[in-house]
C-alpha cells in the first residue's frame, strides 16, 4: 500500500516525465488545451474555444467545458505518476462560455485512499464560475513513468 508521503516523493522525483505526459494527451493538444499547473492532487488548464467549438447559440459547448474539466481531473489524479482512471462525474453547467473568452479550470484532490481519489473541479470563463465537477477514479498499481525506483 502505497503512503500520502510516498506519492508525494514519487511526484517530486519523476515531476518533469509526469508533466511531459500530461500536456502530451493527445485530445487535449487537438483541442488545444494548455496545462499550466500540476502538483500533487492539483492541476490548472487553459483553453481559448474557437468558433468551432460554439454551439448553435454561439456560446461554447458543453461537451468542450466538460472535456476542459475531464482534462485537468485526469492530470491532478494522475500527478502522482501512477494510472489513475476515472469512475464517475457529476457536471454541473451554470453560465454559458463566450466566444473569444480564455476558459480556466483548476481541479483539487478532496480525498484519496489506496484505489479510489475524489476531486472538485471548477471551471472559469473570464473569472466567472461556469461549470463545477465532481469526479472520483480508480488508482491502479501500475506506473506510467519510467521509475528506476
Amino acid at each position: 500500500m502505497t503512503t500520502n508521503l510516498e506519492d508525494h516523493a514519487f511526484h517530486e522525483r519523476h515531476y518533469e516525465q509526469i508533466v511531459n505526459k500530461m500536456k502530451d494527451e493527445p485530445y487535449g493538444r487537438f483541442l488545444g488545451m494548455k496545462l499550466i499547473k500540476l502538483g500533487p492532487g492539483i492541476a490548472a488548464a487553459e483553453l481559448t474555444p474557437d468558433e468551432n467549438m460554439l454551439n448553435a447559440h454561439g456560446t461554447v459547448h458543453g461537451g468542450v467545458i466538460f472535456s476542459l474539466a475531464d482534462y485537468v481531473f485526469a492530470a491532478a489524479s494522475n500527478s502522482y505518476g501512477k494510472t489513475a482512471v476515472g469512475v464517475q462525474t457529476s457536471v454541473n453547467f451554470m453560465s454559458a462560455g463566450k466566444p473569444g473568452e480564455t476558459l480556466l479550470a483548476t481541479a483539487e484532490e478532496i480525498k484519496k485512499n489506496h484505489r479510489l481519489g475524489w476531486y472538485n473541479i471548477h471551471v472559469y470563463s473570464n473569472k466567472e464560475l461556469i461549470a463545477t465537477m465532481e469526479a472520483m477514479v480508480y488508482r491502479k498499481n501500475h506506473s506510467f513513468v519510467e521509475a528506476e525506483d
